[in-house]
């Protein structure tokens, strides 16, 4: 198939390779030259510019950082207007609900296909070949796009029959993460104020009833504070604070947790830890408690 992929920061260059590896013909682009490099040795077309990765691919991959980027590419940069009949347009980065729910619209308007197909998992997880992709959108459209994301995931799960759909199960699964790496940060911080080795309390927790892997990855990097390697920096989980806050206001869902992961968050950043692994609010709670 032909593919072409805009955005390649860490995740993007973990998928891309997993297509390339998966023998699709791969263009990509990117706005800061050199990130292309490593895809180029491994065989990709690296494009001049944005339309140069859309023209003549059946599935355009969009994997970029925020709604305002996203919104740029299809519109002011016209990827919309260049992608051939009969395409499909998959957004895989975490967008809003109402962004997704706009841009599907346009798609509509202009009858070309768009699936949004969030990934979960930390891009090493991803090129473990451990993650997971939720795709949402008319069957015909994820359909096409199935083969790529059984390259890019262990696990496919058709979140419904929306963009949309995919958008609000990508922002609830980070809530949660969320949610649950604060309660790992405040029993951390509690057991230490106790004079108990964290490394004892993450094998009590996670040999015993918290055994799933983000309690073992999260877990294990506030015992370690370990947070200067960035699978997810605190910049972008604030981001899918108020990603989160903002679905749950536009259903009419209250959200109280969010509000403590959330200020979490700003806590950190407020400290200068905005480039460090969201983790790192294990730190936070660290400091509330006196610990540090």
């Amino acid at each position: 198939m032909k593919v072409g992929f805009i955005g390649i920061g860490r995740m993007g260059e973990v998928m891309a390779g997993q297509l390339l590896a998966g023998g699709h013909q791969v263009t990509v682009y990117n706005r800061s030259p050199g990130k292309t490099d490593q895809l180029a040795k491994q065989g990709a077309s690296v494009a001049k510019d944005l339309l140069g990765a859309v023209a003549g691919s059946e599935v355009v991959i969009t994997m970029l950082s925020d709604d305002s980027a996203l919104r740029s590419v299809v519109h002011e940069q016209g990827l919309l207007t260049a992608l051939a009949a009969g395409a499909v347009h998959v957004a895989m980065g975490t967008h809003s609900v109402e962004c997704i729910k706009g841009l599907a619209e346009d798609h509509k308007s202009a009858k070309r296909g768009f699936v949004a197909a969030p990934v979960m998992g930390r891009p090493e997880v991803v090129a473990a070949g451990e993650g997971t992709v939720v795709p949402g959108g008319a069957a015909d459209a994820v359909a096409k796009a199935k083969p790529l994301f059984e390259l890019i995931g262990k696990r496919v799960f058709v979140a419904g029959p929306t963009p949309e759909a995919a958008s609000a199960m990508k922002i609830a699964n980070n809530f949660v993460l969320g949610c649950a790496i604060e309660a790992l940060a405040e029993s951390f911080s509690l057991v230490r104020k106790y004079d108990c080795d964290p490394a004892v309390f993450y094998e009590v927790l996670t040999q015993g009833l918290f055994g799933a892997s983000a309690y073992k990855t999260y877990g294990g990097i506030i015992a370690k504070q370990n947070y200067d390697h960035a699978g997810f920096t605190v910049k972008l989980a604030l981001k899918d604070a108020g990603l989160a806050q903002a679905a749950g206001q536009a259903a009419g869902v209250p959200l109280p947790s969010g509000n403590v992961w959330r200020d979490s968050l700003v806590d950190a950043l407020a400290h200068g830890e905005g480039d460090k692994d969201w983790a790192v609010m294990g730190r936070v709670r660290a400091r509330a408690s006196g610990l540090e």
